[in-house]
């Protein structure tokens, strides 16, 4: 009875140690859609077998193979394509050659045509930090092997090794994701603009990982100021989800203050910006209340950083995103606008977890930072640069969002100009918000559909850490071989810690079109903590129609807006109970 008692108890401590260990994600099994290139092709037979659906198991029939023959001059290759970027590793099947040895390969995975077939050599960018996407192993006779883990849609297969046979039943990636539902959805008359919404959607989905990631082949890591774009895809695609507050914490946790996190500065303010909306969306008092101390703490760290005038003085990496990081103009105009939200949303969470004496000190400094800015903005406004140069929309948006600079001078000036050109990935969802300030929907509409539209044009399946409407001409697509006398818009392309290869084609804070759109054009905007009040405006512009969902704690309300002949919009709303909707 007693060995029984204890092998009981052995067996829910086990339990439980394992439960916290538990990967929440799911993996899934592709078959490629395509041979885009093989390599002394003569050595090659029944390759078409690999694009057949599969099992991953090994038979005694061995009918449906692949076989791979090189000898000591020719040594075949052959370029897979699993149709979509994934988060991930892959899958081999061998089936029985005569020798019933081991047999070495080489693996290359790529974001891109070209990446899959380049060289690590040091000048192109291509790396194997963070994921390993070039390496050998050995694969058994008659067998399964399942390696890798990176970001990737290409895959290159060698037989390095003379004389050797290879025989693959299977080769299948494995996609590795949360099984979450898409809670929200976007709809409209321009299918352009539905692709784009669910690319980013699609792109922060792959990096909505254990943690959620800056990026799934470089940029495997919470980089939180990275975050917030990706926060509010999350809020407007997936509602309430894990990942979120465990990146929150986990940054909390291995910074101590008065220490910025990630060493940048303002990305210690985007934590606490993140903060606050994540609140704003999901209403979990229980968790705001647990960032109480760590909060308070960092506002007073946030304060002291501001002289008696009121300009900022922040210390650290002084960073708003890697193309304004030549210009110093722009990133003090910007680091003011930021403070400037910092102190307003502080002391709306200081009142909230009643805290007046330093919400009432946040309303303060934000004052003194008003006060401020025009003498830290006006060398910003003199420079004699483009307002497509680096650094030039990223400060003016960050301006008009703090309300530092009209948002139609801000949009006028800077933000319309030359459309896309000078927008980033990463601040592109702040120039764009701060168009929809000066009601210029329009013109984010036409900046979404040839900024964002263009990757999707070079075979993107998901969104880049950077682009550049400058790379397009005479640019090849990523989903093919370059042709001679064209540029590679993956190897060719990129700067600061993105040059060439190295340059992150799925990079979640690019996914900014998504909220934007669910919230400016389908219109819904969070009114107060937990969606409890939405205030429902649309903005159709040139759009004839649109539909789509969005989730709340309490459920998931359903909005359809119609463009009436008299330019008029009638709308048709559906909301939970417990949720109250205004116009």
């Amino acid at each position: 009875m007693r060995k029984s008692w204890l092998l009981g108890v052995m067996s829910l401590c086990f339990t439980a140690a394992f439960a916290q260990q538990r990967d929440s994600r799911i993996r899934e099994y592709l078959s490629p859609v395509r041979i885009v290139w093989q390599q002394d092709s003569v050595q090659i037979e029944n390759e078409h077998y690999l694009l057949l659906p599969g099992n991953g198991q090994a038979d005694l029939s061995n009918s449906r193979v692949c076989v791979i023959r090189s000898t000591d001059t020719r040594h075949p290759a052959l370029l897979l394509d699993f149709g979509k970027e994934i988060q991930g590793g892959i899958q081999f099947v061998t089936g029985m050659p005569a020798s019933q040895k081991p047999v070495r390969i080489r693996v290359r995975f790529g974001e891109s045509v070209s990446e899959a077939m380049c060289e690590i050599d040091g000048k192109n960018g291509a790396t194997n930090d963070h994921a390993v996407r070039d390496f050998q192993l050995s694969l058994p006779w008659l067998g399964v092997a399942e390696v890798g883990n990176s970001g990737f849609r290409f895959v290159r297969i060698d037989l390095p090794d003379d004389s050797v046979e290879l025989q693959l039943k299977e080769v299948r990636a494995i996609a590795t994701y949360r099984d979450i539902p898409y809670k929200g959805s976007f709809r409209c008359s321009d299918e352009r603009l539905n692709q784009i919404w669910q690319t980013g959607a699609y792109t922060v989905h792959l990096n909505l990982q254990e943690y959620l990631w800056d990026g799934i082949k470089r940029d495997r890591l919470v980089w939180i100021g990275d975050m917030h774009p990706e926060v509010m895809t999350v809020n407007t695609v997936f509602g309430y989800n894990e990942a979120v507050p465990k990146s929150l914490d986990l940054t909390r946790d291995i910074t101590p203050l008065p220490n910025w996190m990630n060493g940048i500065s303002s990305y210690s303010i985007w934590w606490l910006l993140i903060q606050r909306d994540w609140f704003r969306y999901q209403g979990d008092w229980t968790y705001l209340q647990s960032q109480k101390d760590y909060l308070i703490g960092l506002l007073k760290v946030l304060i002291s950083k501001v002289d008696a005038s009121g300009r900022e003085h922040l210390d650290g990496m002084r960073f708003l995103d890697w193309p304004s990081n030549e210009n110093p103009e722009a990133i003090n105009a910007g680091l003011q606008a930021l403070m400037v939200q910092a102190m307003k949303y502080g002391a709306e969470l200081c009142s909230l977890l009643q805290e007046p004496e330093l919400a009432d000190t946040c309303r303060e400094t934000e004052a003194r930072l008003r006060k401020a800015a025009p003498e830290v903005v006006k060398p910003f406004l003199a420079l004699k640069k483009k307002p497509t140069e680096p650094g030039m929309k990223q400060a003016a948006a960050l301006l008009a969002w703090a309300g530092l600079m009209d948002a139609k001078e801000a949009d006028q000036k800077y933000l319309s100009q030359e459309g896309g050109h000078g927008f980033s990935t990463f601040y592109g969802y702040y120039m764009l918000r701060s168009m929809a300030l000066a009601d210029n929907y329009s013109g984010a509409l036409d900046i979404i559909r040839s900024y964002w539209g263009a990757m999707l044009d070079m075979g993107a399946t998901t969104f880049w850490e950077d682009f550049n409407l400058d790379w397009l001409p005479n640019a090849a697509p990523i989903d093919e071989l370059v042709p001679d006398g064209k540029k590679d818009i993956h190897g060719d392309f990129g700067a600061y810690c993105y040059k060439g290869f190295r340059h992150s084609l799925c990079h979640g804070w690019a996914s900014g079109p998504t909220s934007w759109l669910t919230e400016y054009v389908l219109g819904v905007q969070v009114m107060e903590p937990g969606c409890r009040v939405l205030r429902i405006v649309p903005h159709l512009a040139d759009l004839d129609w649109v539909e789509g969902t969005f989730p709340t704690p309490k459920g998931i309300v359903k909005i359809r807006h119609e463009k009436q002949p008299d330019g008029s919009i009638s709308s048709k709303i559906e909301a939970p109970e417990g949720i109250v909707i205004n116009k």
